[in-house]
């Protein structure tokens, strides 16, 4: 498992995955499987994407993150074709 933090990508408008301030994943798509900490726990969730009248928002399934996912900590699997 690839572990880091969320961060925004502004090269492709998308959320990727940043290990010691490295881009290890640059942009995640909708429906892409992760596991997301929290209260200490990792919680099987997806990356979507939900519009309304001011734009897109990115959300994580089933977690309280929604919009602002700066910073959250996320992994996935290695192998997995991201």
């Amino acid at each position: 498992m690839i572990e880091g933090r969320l961060s925004y990508n502004c090269n492709n408008d998308r959320y990727g995955l940043l290990v010691s301030d490295l881009w290890e994943y640059e942009g995640f798509h909708c429906g892409d499987p992760l596991e997301v900490k929290v209260d200490d726990k990792w919680i099987h969730t997806r990356i979507e994407m939900a519009w309304d009248e001011k734009g897109g928002h990115w959300y994580l399934v089933g977690t309280p993150y929604f919009d602002n996912l700066e910073y959250v900590c996320v992994r996935f699997k290695e192998d997995k074709d991201v």
